[in-house]
């Protein structure tokens, strides 16, 4: 499958398109470090999103306990300052998670997210290693509002606040690989490379998120995808006053 086509049901799915001034703003020279900074932070944090959502509603507590510990030094080293970096020794899960007997979707809900996570995990050491080559420090910065502000849509009972959980997950990373898509061409050889091969994963994890929030839900998600598709529009399309990787207009 080629990129057009990968992107196709992304471009479907996301109410509106990328605004050109985000982009003009992401390809400037003196932005590129703390894109890449709020990149890797933004893989992490999907890794994490997915990690809760496994704990709250999907595994048993050893299984949770596996599932922080995993996760654990590479959170000590963005938000600690613990370790140098490396991560080759945390590539997979300690044990196999076990399913509550509660919940009907347990299994398929876990084998989809801890593939997200793995795959998020490995995207935020292959950004950490591009920071490293390019002398970009992984300085702490502050999170856009994007996600924040999908979430505040979110329904607080059950099954719907998982159901809506979901789609703002399917919406993050549509538009995350929307934006990889729109930057890659317009960025050095490294980076184009880089972000052309995050397509493919990104792609998936959208309908995953898409697949899971259908399948959890009593009733039909279709007017809460528009809700929520039509909230995602007006945060990207917002005047932003920080530039980041989900961030919206800039302001002059």
């Amino acid at each position: 499958m080629n990129t057009e086509q990968l992107l196709q049901p992304i471009n479907a799915f996301l109410k509106c398109s990328t605004p050109q001034a985000w982009i003009d703003e992401a390809i400037k020279p003196e932005n590129l470090p703390n894109l890449l900074r709020d990149h890797a932070n933004c893989e992490l944090k999907a890794a994490q999103t997915a990690m809760l959502l496994l704990r709250r509603y999907a595994v048993d507590q050893q299984s949770s306990d596996a599932l922080l510990a995993w996760l654990k030094p590479y959170e000590d080293f963005v938000y600690r300052k613990i370790g140098n970096g490396d991560f080759s020794d945390y590539v997979s899960l300690s044990k196999k998670l076990i399913s509550k007997s509660d919940l009907e979707h347990g299994d398929e809900l876990i084998s989809k997210m801890v593939l997200l996570i793995k795959e998020e995990l490995h995207h935020f050491q292959q950004v950490w290693e591009i920071m490293q080559s390019r002398g970009v420090t992984h300085d702490n910065i502050s999170a856009s509002g994007y996600a924040r502000g999908m979430m505040k849509g979110v329904r607080t009972h059950e099954p719907a606040k998982l159901s809506d959980t979901l789609i703002c997950g399917a919406y993050i990373e549509a538009r995350s690989c929307e934006r990889f898509a729109k930057l890659a061409p317009c960025l050095d050889a490294e980076l184009e490379k880089f972000y052309t091969s995050l397509l493919r994963s990104e792609a998936r994890h959208f309908q995953d998120y898409l697949t899971l929030a259908t399948t959890v839900s009593a009733t039909s998600i279709d007017e809460r995808v528009t809700f929520f598709g039509e909230k995602e529009a007006q945060l990207i399309q917002m005047p932003d006053k920080e530039f980041r990787f989900h961030s919206g207009l800039p302001q002059p």
